[in-house]
């Protein structure tokens, strides 16, 4: 290779790293591409990590959200089940009875559910209140991880990791402060609103 060639090559290398860093996703950014989302559909599978069992337990089923504030999680799989959170009452449908509660009744499964929805909703202030958000990569692909500042959700939860790309969840992740965790992988729909 000629000198010219060679250091022609290495400025169009930097230039394209400089480019590359100055398209870091913020905390703000990723939130105001989530936020663009009114309502979406998906499929997803659990699995439940508990330090008392040897294989996770898992589940499936469909996921719904419909901005800014309700969240449907329809499990299948093993046992039909229905969670809604729809502002602040939350609705349990299983074994075909139905039972509605105030998540200000429960000020920690409250602030767990909505740490969800406000990252659903694009709600950075909501998450910032209960939580230090810090996001890393890009938005081709990016991690957003919820670090409790909230003494009392951090007795149940340690962190929440959000993956993604572009404005799409790929998956939770949730370490309990028991050790226990969850991953849920999510799949939007084609069909997804």
């Amino acid at each position: 290779m000629r000198p010219r060639t060679v250091a022609g090559s290495t400025v169009a290398i930097l230039l394209a790293l400089s480019a590359h860093a100055a398209e870091a996703l913020t905390p703000r950014a990723l939130m105001q591409s989530l936020a663009r989302t009114r309502a979406s559909r998906a499929d997803f599978v659990e699995r439940k990590y508990l330090a008392t069992l040897t294989v996770p337990l898992e589940s499936s089923g469909e996921l719904v959200y419909l901005a800014p504030s309700r969240l449907e999680r329809r499990t299948t799989k093993p046992k039909a089940e229905v969670l809604i959170v729809d502002g602040d009452t939350l609705t349990v449908e299983r074994d075909g009875s139905r039972r509605s509660i105030s998540l200000a009744s429960y000020p920690e499964v409250a602030a767990f559910t909505d740490s969800i929805r406000a990252t659903l909703a694009g709600d950075l202030d909501a998450l910032s209140r209960r939580y230090r958000v810090t996001v890393d990569g890009d938005a081709s692909h990016w991690r957003l991880t919820l670090s409790p500042s909230d003494a009392k959700i951090a007795t149940l939860v340690s962190r929440v990791t959000i993956d993604g790309h572009d404005a799409l969840i790929d998956s939770i992740e949730v370490l309990q402060a028991d050790g226990s965790r969850s991953v849920t992988a999510i799949t939007p729909k084609k069909d997804a609103g």
